[in-house]
């Protein structure tokens, strides 16, 4: 197969997984895309599209840790006649694995809900919607560009699971509970908000914004992946989350503790509301 243009979409994904098996996730999103790269660049792709994620911004799992070397990896290749670009956005509804299925059998099975949080909140786009301005910011994409999707405003996950209730004809907390289980392991109660009008650019599509910080050169990107090379090397097939977390972040700056940006959220949150 000759293809013109790939779109690398294949990755670990599952936030709780990946903080138990580190390893795994950088072999596959990391290194996977690596090698994905390093094809499309030997065979003359015209372009390769990445599809990164939300928790790649200022990461706080290795999930989203690894996402952000994906886009490293994809931003430091302009010296490639191939037009490498990467397009982040956040959860997609009715996705595998997301939580409309997941309540959807919750409910069928008369309950209850379970959220890790009540005040979690995430950004949705429909599948429709994420396909269609994926490939127009694949049409437009340039050598090293990162592109960002607007994803509108975020939704209240507990919100989402009380209208879910009610379009079933039943009533919340009454015919199906609601239950808080806690936060997973790696998990932010905010993700970040995508659009920040001081780092990106507009595009002709009012939905589709460029990252304008400047990307990391491919001496530094092959840097980061030696580092987590030998990390993975040295651990084996054993999953020796601690060693691996330490070389994630020794190459991602931003990949802060779940529990600091957390807090910072909850103190944040707290001041908008005495705000108000």
């Amino acid at each position: 197969y000759k293809p013109e243009v790939i779109y690398h979409a294949a990755a670990h994904k599952h936030v709780p997984l990946r903080e138990t098996s580190p390893n795994e996730a950088i072999k596959n999103n990391v290194f996977g895309t690596l090698k994905t790269v390093q094809a499309a660049h030997r065979y003359g792709v015209e372009k390769f599209v990445l599809i990164s994620t939300d928790k790649a911004v200022n990461p706080t799992n290795i999930m989203g840790a690894s996402k952000r070397m994906g886009e490293m990896i994809v931003q430091c290749r302009t010296d490639s006649k191939t037009d490498f670009a990467a397009v982040r956005f956040g959860n997609v509804l009715g996705s595998n694995g997301s939580v409309i299925p997941l309540f959807k059998s919750q409910i069928a099975k008369g309950g209850p809900i379970t959220l890790t949080d009540k005040r979690i909140i995430r950004y949705f786009m429909t599948i429709p919607e994420a396909s269609q301005l994926v490939i127009q910011a694949g049409a437009m994409a340039k050598k090293g560009q990162l592109f960002v999707l607007d994803m509108g405003k975020p939704v209240k996950i507990y919100d989402l699971a009380v209208n879910m209730i009610r379009l079933s004809g039943l009533v919340p907390d009454e015919d199906i509970k609601i239950e808080e289980i806690g936060l997973r392991p790696g998990e932010k109660l905010f993700e970040e908000l995508l659009i920040k009008t001081e780092t990106l650019e507009k595009t002709d599509n009012d939905m589709i914004f460029v990252e304008t910080d400047a990307p990391y050169t491919r001496e530094e990107v092959d840097e980061k992946i030696a580092v987590l090379v030998k990390a993975v090397e040295e651990a084996k097939e054993e999953l020796a989350p601690e060693s691996i977390m330490d070389a994630m972040k020794s190459v991602v700056p931003t990949f802060h503790d779940p529990d600091e940006v957390n807090e910072n959220a909850e103190k944040s949150e707290e001041m908008k509301e005495a705000a108000v």
